[in-house]
């Protein structure tokens, strides 16, 4: 089987890929990846020389393109991480998050549609929980939960979902859908909370916690995610939607407070010295309370559970950042960009 993987140089993309790609020699993975500011082809390197992995440069907003690599690489399966998904970063420049997040969506699905006859392939879709808004103190999202965007990027997610929907009702498209809880772990770019509390920690830094630090979420350790969508796609019903959690509700404050004592208890530094670091700033418009996750559908239907307790992922996430800091510093440093036009700056 030909497995087209977008976003596969990105966090959960390269993960996905590093697990899969040795594991199953009998599949052909193509990621798909327009090397934007967070992905880094480098943590691909584990599998870049594997004969069953092949890289594609390719702008998902590039219609034509997207046909011209559906052609070539003839994929049987999409698994379509690709995304712009930085909340913060979608309130200062939505337009961006349009483009890639739903415009993006609809050229995959329609070179899905034209190259696939009805009935054939599968076009797996990864989402995330902040499609169906803001929880109360107590309650779960379910895969029945009502779509409430709170942001331009749960936005431009919440639109293509619908579009991923809507090609298997009208098309009779193939497809499965995921939504996700937070994913942390490794090879994820320092903007988001836990990397850049982790490298702050490391460097002294003041560590910004919004508002009061009281905001909720799941935490799902990044290869447990990874399983998860495997699993999906190899035993999922076509049509059906699976939400994927941690089991892990921890409020951000209480997050920033044991990545303190992780990095502490593995560094020799002094605890205290790390809590001191919290800085608390001006909350961010739109800002979702709680989020949290019923998985028992995916549990019940595909025996998939997570591995990670909070405690375990975050301390394995602590030591990847400590045992990988010329990774940090090149992505940090743009040095890994130089790179990147040393050996695809012909091939966009």
């Amino acid at each position: 089987m030909n497995i087209l993987v977008t976003g596969g140089a990105g966090f959960i993309g390269a993960n996905f890929l590093n697990l899969l790609v040795p594991r199953h020699p009998e599949h052909r993975f193509i990621n798909v990846d327009a090397l934007t500011y967070a992905a880094n082809p480098a943590s691909l390197d584990p599998i870049a020389d594997r004969p069953n992995y092949a890289f594609a440069r390719v702008d998902i907003t590039d219609a034509d393109a997207v046909q011209a690599l559906f052609a070539e690489h003839e994929p049987d399966c999409v698994v379509h991480f690709a995304a712009e998904s930085h909340v913060d970063r979608s309130i200062l420049g939505p337009r961006q998050f349009v483009r890639t997040n739903i415009e993006g969506t609809f050229n995959l699905l329609e070179a899905a549609r034209t190259r696939w006859a009805p009935g054939d392939g599968l076009f797996h879709h990864v989402s995330t929980d902040e499609v169906y808004g803001s929880l109360g103190p107590t309650g779960l999202f379910t895969e029945d939960t009502r779509y409430d965007p709170s942001s331009p990027y749960s936005a431009s997610k919440a639109a293509s979902d619908h579009l991923v929907r809507a090609y298997h009702r009208t098309f009779r498209l193939p497809v499965k859908i995921t939504n996700c809880s937070n994913n942390y772990g490794p090879l994820q770019f320092p903007e988001k909370l836990i990397p850049l509390m982790i490298l702050n920690c490391l460097e002294r830094k003041p560590l910004p916690i919004y508002g009061e630090g009281t905001n909720v979420r799941d935490w799902l350790y990044v290869t447990d995610h990874c399983e998860a969508i495997w699993a999906v796609v190899e035993r999922g019903a076509v049509g059906r939607t699976y939400n994927i959690g941690g089991h892990n509700e921890v409020r951000n404050i209480d997050v920033v407070d044991r990545l303190c004592e992780t990095v502490a208890e593995l560094t020799g530094q002094d605890v205290d010295g790390l809590l001191a670091l919290k800085t608390y700033v001006k909350d961010r418009p739109g800002h979702d309370h709680r989020y949290a996750i019923d998985a028992s559908r995916i549990g019940e239907e595909l025996g998939w559970t997570p591995k990670e307790t909070f405690e375990t992922g975050l301390r394995k996430t602590v030591q990847w950042y400590l045992d990988h800091s010329e990774w940090v510093d090149k992505v940090r440093s743009g040095e890994y960009r130089n790179w990147l036009d040393a050996n695809y700056g012909d091939r966009g």
